[in-house]
């Protein structure tokens, strides 16, 4: 799921949640939902973590995921 979709299904309060978690700006994580920033391979993992693999790694960077992880490609 791509992660502005992810934010939208959320409770009020809870993207708020999710970027304290992240240890980011409710802004930041608002920029790369938008695409405006680019998420770092690091914090895609962080962010699979916490969303529970709702949002993954190959979502959030999807011309490039299988470079950047090949073991999920053999999976």
């Amino acid at each position: 799921m791509e992660l502005r979709k992810y934010i939208d299904t959320l409770e009020r309060g809870k993207a708020k949640e999710l970027a304290e978690v992240l240890e980011v700006s409710s802004s930041y994580l608002s920029q790369m939902a938008s695409g405006k920033t680019a998420i770092s391979p690091a914090r895609c993992v962080d962010i699979e973590i916490a969303t529970n693999r709702v949002v993954t790694r190959k979502d959030l960077r999807p011309n490039d995921w299988f470079k950047i992880w090949p073991e999920l490609a053999a999976a």
